[in-house]
């Protein structure tokens, strides 16, 4: 180096991280927190059951395979829904619905039987034979519906009249062995046509024809052997429920319906008198649901 020539001192500054940029620390304090609160609800749970409790919970961590693997009270002390300790809840649910399930195969089964038997009758009984164009058989999810309609030609009441024709009497006695041959409630429901009783709005109308044809059509039935007891409903609909919707002054309109319920359509009628006697627990019921909008449910 030459004399004379100035000396040049290159300083490199180090960059160092500081630790508290790090997130490491949150992970430990999230575990912590995770341990505190398995501790105190462990905690919590200890001070809410009793020692015949806390003695099934540590036998179960104890040996949790065997206890797992066990029925009853095998390898526990207690029959509780704990598992170990008594028969698994969604296996007792699922017996319960398949039960259910059974009985209402049954019960379907017995309608399609009753359905076939009825279309055989109607081919080999006269009384039904010689108005199988007035008679419907549906089978629905509420029951068997026998439907008798009217025609142009032959009404099953006299006109404007709750009295049955002759013919009429003779449809019904003819079910009636078939209807005693079930035991499910019957639901009657009669209906007209839309042209206006001459009685108008404010007198006699076709709401009254249409309830009064149904309750003649029960006093037949009774009359021919079928119990009384059997009919849990009567009504009458006027022209408000048309079997033809397109034409509804179409005589077919004018018909009785002999619904045999199914258990569970039983059972939804039921419960509309259930809930009928009791409007005061229901609007409690409904007073207690949160409102979506609101915090105080209905006000």
């Amino acid at each position: 180096m030459k004399e004379g020539t100035p000396v040049i001192i290159v300083r490199r500054r180090k960059k160092h991280k500081h630790a508290h940029h790090s997130g490491t620390w949150k992970i430990a304090y999230a575990d912590f927190i995770t341990a505190m609160m398995a501790f105190f609800l462990v905690m919590w749970l200890l001070s809410q059951s009793t020692a015949q409790q806390r003695e099934m919970i540590a036998d179960y961590f104890r040996t949790p395979l065997k206890t797992t693997l066990a029925q009853g009270n095998k390898a526990s002390l207690s029959d509780s829904v704990i598992p170990g300790g008594g028969d698994d809840l969604m296996k007792q649910q699922g017996e319960v619905f398949k039960t259910k399930l059974d009985a209402l195969k049954r019960q379907l089964e017995s309608l399609k039987r009753a359905k076939h038997k009825l279309q055989q009758m109607i081919e080999s009984d006269p009384r039904l034979n010689n108005f199988k164009s007035n008679l419907l058989l549906t089978l629905t999810q509420d029951g068997l519906l026998i439907q008798i309609t009217d025609s142009q030609q032959r009404p099953m009441f006299k006109l404007g009249s709750e009295h049955p024709e002759p013919y009429m009497f003779g449809i019904l006695e003819a079910l009636v062995p078939l209807l005693n041959e079930l035991t499910n409630a019957i639901s009657l429901t009669g209906h007209t046509d839309s042209l206006p009783y001459a009685g108008g709005v404010n007198g006699y109308s076709n709401w009254e024809l249409s309830a009064g044809r149904a309750n003649a059509t029960r006093r037949v039935l009774v009359s021919g052997g079928l119990a009384d007891d059997r009919f849990l409903r009567v009504i009458g609909t006027a022209h408000r429920m048309p079997l033809e919707e397109s034409t509804p002054a179409d005589p077919r309109n004018r018909r009785i319906s002999i619904l045999v319920l199914s258990q569970m359509k039983e059972q939804e009628i039921q419960m509309e008198n259930t809930l009928a006697q009791q409007p005061d627990a229901l609007l409690q019921d409904v007073s207690m649901q949160p409102v979506q909008g609101y915090s105080d449910g209905i006000e």
